[in-house]
């Protein structure tokens, strides 16, 4: 089973940036989809950014779009997430996800996950 674990996540200020990594084994194998979710208290898990394993076609939740960027990286084994102009709501654990077959925002149909990362964004 595919094994992911995701770093980077910190306390920032509004319209700050982070960036979130996710090391993924057998990252070469993987011929479905990877992404990031999130969670914060009392909420369901939410797709935050896809991407699609052999096209590279992404995919965003309306709610970050333009301010958060998903790619990889083959030669480090690696998935990260890009995210600027951070705002208090965006306050959450974020997970790596991995699944097979075709991208789908919904969470129940991930099959693996990382640990999280924390991100606070304080006004």
């Amino acid at each position: 089973q595919v094994q992911l674990m995701e770093s980077g996540g910190g306390s920032v200020q509004s319209g700050g940036s982070l960036r979130l990594s996710c090391v993924v084994s057998e990252f070469t194998y993987i011929s479905g989809c990877l992404g990031w979710f999130r969670q914060s208290t009392g909420k369901e898990r939410e797709a935050v950014a896809l991407i699609e394993s052999i096209s590279v076609n992404t995919y965003y939740a309306d709610s970050v779009k333009g301010r958060f960027t998903i790619s990889r990286d083959n030669d480090e084994n690696t998935l990260y997430l890009q995210m600027n102009s951070l705002k208090p709501e965006d306050t959450a654990m974020y997970y790596c996800g991995a699944k097979d077959g075709a991208c789908t925002f919904r969470a129940k149909f991930w099959n693996s996950w990382g640990q999280g990362t924390q991100v606070t964004v304080s006004s």
